[in-house]
């Protein structure tokens, strides 16, 4: 199965990866901005979330991903994950440092850590609601949770939008999820910006600790999903990123 995708641009490649409460339009903002300022950009849409249904059987979502650019020709890119997304990209960076040029990752989950009692709780109230059937309410908890204070009506609509519909799709009946590999950070060796918020919860602040070769940069106006609160920031702060990592220019 290819996942489903949208590409634009021209340039070195750079895959958006979503966070657990979206999908890909959640890079809406960014799409158009990295596409002018010289890349060729490609977001999709893992599995369980958007248009992408969950199979009968375990998969990989590096092996999704791997399947994506051998589909599209590609034999490296840049991974930008935000949240869930930046799992999926370190897991595969770790597996296949020879297809990762590059890494951005926006309050990544990180694969193997133990939650924080905060992230327990947080996932035992939307459990809660999510068995009694207010699916609703458990998408509005997501959404108080997820973007921090800066954040605008359309991007609490869209996350809300988001939500519901990875609902629809992983509550479906005999899903199955990912299979969750051995992650060793010591074979992360490329270029990597870790971006935290300074309202996320702990477990999405601490990714220079998992990754301590990677430049970490906090935000302090930033909850869980920086790049839909102040969208032309954190392109920015991409675009700048890209740059100095591809060798591209202003011009480009």
């Amino acid at each position: 199965m290819t996942l489903p995708y949208d590409i634009n641009g021209h340039g070195p490649a750079v895959l958006l990866l979503h966070a657990g409460v979206c999908d890909r339009r959640m890079w809406d903002p960014q799409w158009q901005p990295l596409a002018d300022a010289g890349f060729q950009v490609i977001r999709c849409d893992l599995r369980g979330f958007g248009q992408s249904p969950l199979p009968a059987q375990p998969y990989s979502n590096s092996g999704d991903l791997l399947d994506l650019l051998d589909s599209l020709g590609l034999d490296q890119v840049t991974l930008i994950g935000s949240s869930y997304g930046g799992k999926v990209a370190v897991e595969t960076a770790a597996a296949h440092p020879d297809r990762v040029a590059a890494l951005i990752l926006l309050a990544a989950a990180l694969p193997g850590r133990e939650p924080t009692p905060e992230r327990r709780a947080l996932g035992d109230r939307e459990d809660a609601l999510v068995e009694a059937g207010d699916l609703a309410a458990a998408a509005q908890l997501m959404v108080e949770t997820s973007l921090g204070p800066d954040a605008g009506e359309d991007a609490k609509r869209l996350v809300r939008e988001m939500q519901l519909r990875a609902y629809e799709l992983q509550l479906a009946e005999g899903v199955a999820g990912p299979v969750k590999p051995e992650v060793d950070p010591a074979g992360i060796t490329m270029p990597c910006l870790a971006v935290s918020g300074a309202h996320d919860l702990p477990d999405f602040r601490d990714t220079a600790t998992f990754l301590p070769a990677a430049r970490h940069v906090e935000l302090p106006w930033a909850g869980h999903l920086p790049s839909m609160e102040r969208p032309a920031e954190v392109t920015d702060l991409i675009v700048s990123f890209l740059r100095e990592t591809s060798g591209t220019s202003p011009s480009a």
